[in-house]
Parts: structure tokens; sequence; C-alpha cells
């Protein structure tokens, strides 16, 4: 976030230097361009902030619309700087990571064969919800908060959350049935477990496009409100 915002930034030091070579009617039109661009910018994230309910989701877009945005104006300036521009960015992107969630909430990290011991044994809930995930896929990234914070307000007793990183051990995948070719496109994969036995799953199978991936997607998928009312009326 840091490079970001100073790279941003650093257009305002061009264009302060650009101001004197500029002609009157070039600065005039590139101004109106800048003010549209910036409008647009503010739209879109003001648009994303609404709609998305994950703060990584959020920044994300809107650090890639404002690339594509200071990329355009700076290809209008100069497309030398455009290009300049383009380089230090993808400098960003290879050397530095969009930081997943920190939080736990109640979920537990788990390697596979802690997640073996924990779905065979007697003493642990009856439910287990685990997500399976790597975190060099950015879709995982988005979703990072997601089961941190529905185990916060979900777990009991009978439902327990969990978290396997497939990145570091790919190996398990093939037990669970999740593909990791075509750019980890199941992951995050979502499984409820009851007694060792797998119920339900997301994505499915069977599914061939899937609606992008919220909280409330998957508090209606795998029943959330429905088994925490269960618990509470005791069945």
């Amino acid at each position: 976030y840091l490079l970001h915002f100073l790279l941003f930034f650093s257009y305002v030091a061009v264009r302060a230097s650009a101001a004197s070579v500029l002609s009157p009617d070039v600065a005039h039109r590139l101004l109106r361009r800048e003010v549209q661009v910036i409008f647009a910018f503010l739209v879109f994230s003001v648009v994303k902030l609404v709609k998305e309910n994950s703060t990584e989701a959020s920044m994300a877009d809107i650090l890639f619309y404002a690339k594509a945005f200071l990329f355009a104006i700076a290809f209008y300036l100069d497309y030398y700087l455009a290009l300049w521009y383009a380089l230090a960015f993808f400098v960003i992107y290879v050397v530095t990571q969009q930081p997943p969630y920190e939080g736990l909430g109640t979920a537990v990290k788990l390697t596979p064969l802690q997640l073996e011991s924990v779905l065979t044994e007697s003493s642990t809930s009856r439910f287990w919800l685990i997500e399976f995930r790597a975190l060099n896929s950015y879709e995982c990234l988005r979703t990072s908060r997601f089961i941190p914070e529905l185990s916060i307000t979900y777990s009991n007793k009978n439902l327990s959350f969990g978290i396997v990183d497939l990145g570091l051990f790919p190996n398990a995948a093939e037990k669970f049935g999740i593909s990791l070719s075509g750019g980890m496109s199941e992951l995050p994969t979502y499984i409820l477990f009851e007694n060792a036995v797998e119920v339900t799953r997301f994505p499915e199978f069977s599914s061939v496009v899937n609606p992008p991936i919220t909280k409330g997607l998957l508090c209606h998928h795998f029943e959330l409100d429905l088994r925490l009312l269960e618990y509470v009326n005791g069945k």
C-alpha cells in the first residue's frame, strides 16, 4: 500500500514539472481529462465499497482502478511516462503481495493430518466448515476474512470452522477432490463435514459458472442461520 501510495502521488510531481512546457491548449485539455478521470475513479470506488463486504476485495479493486486511470492519464501526457508507470506497477506486483486478513476469529488453521484428526474424533464438533485456500490466489485473498468473521457469529458446540492452506499442502487437494489446475480456479473451496462425511461444498462439482463469493452466499449455501437456530433450540 505504501509503494502504491508513493507511486500514485509521484504524478503530482510529474504534472508540476510538465506544466511549464505544456501549451495553454494542451494544459487545458489535460486538466479536463484529469477531472474526468478523478470523477470516474471516485464513482467506481464508491460502488465497490458499497457492493463488496470484504476490505481486501475493496482495496484490491480500488488499487486496480487507480492504476488503470493513472496509466490512461499518463499515456495522454506522454506514452514514455505511461510505460514507466506500467513497469513500476509490474515491479510492485512481483516484489509485494496484497496481505491476507490476519484475524482468525474462532476458526483454526489446520494441516491435513490435523483436519483428519478433528473430523474423526468423537469429542470434537459434529459439523466442520472448512475453507481450502492458497494465498497466491487473488480470489483467496479477496475472501480471506469471510470464514474468520463467520466463525465469530456461528461457532458453537455443534459447528466449528477451520482453514487448510493448500499452498502449503498441495498434495491434500486430490484427497478432497479439489483441482489446482487452471489457475487454481476452484479455490477457495468450502466443504461442510458432518461426522467426517462431506455434506455439501461450494463451488459444487456440477456448477459451471459460480456467483462471486460473499458471506451472504456462504451463509445461505451452508444454512448457517438454520444450524445456529437448531443449536439454540437444543436440536
